[in-house]
């Protein structure tokens, strides 16, 4: 296992929430922490809103593609953070568990998703200098 703390984003479709997270935190982090994503039931395709939301602030996500949630991404996660996928995300003794209450940037336009986008950032900054901090 690696030195470095990994963490697992986790939203339904793994095409809003999940993916702006753990784009803001491999963009804050880099290579200093291992980022997954994943749904518990993913969509076809990221959220087209979400994307034109992210590049307004210099990531591009265009590329991503929703990912199932597994067991083994769990399993080698330091901490499991949800957002709104209730109690599909199986629990492992010593793992670290978060839920973020978020709204669901689902069929909403771009202009609905920044404030979600914003909310992440300031969650995923506060996230990232707690675990490169110690």
């Amino acid at each position: 296992m690696s030195d470095k703390p990994s963490v697992l984003f986790v939203c339904v479709h793994n095409a809003g929430r999940s993916q702006m997270a753990a784009a803001f935190l491999t963009h804050l982090a880099g290579d200093r922490i291992e980022v997954r994503s994943a749904g518990s039931a993913p969509a076809e395709a990221v959220n087209p809103a979400v994307v034109e939301a992210m590049s307004e602030v210099g990531i591009d996500i265009a590329a991503e593609v929703p990912k199932v949630l597994t067991v083994e991404a769990v399993q080698s996660s330091d901490v499991c953070i949800t957002m709104g996928c209730g109690d599909v995300c199986p629990v492992f003794p010593g793992k670290r568990y978060l839920d973020w209450t978020l709204d669901d940037p689902a069929g909403q336009g771009v202009e609905a998703v920044r404030p979600i986008r914003d909310e992440i950032r300031a969650r995923v900054e506060n996230l990232a200098k707690e675990l490169l901090d110690t």
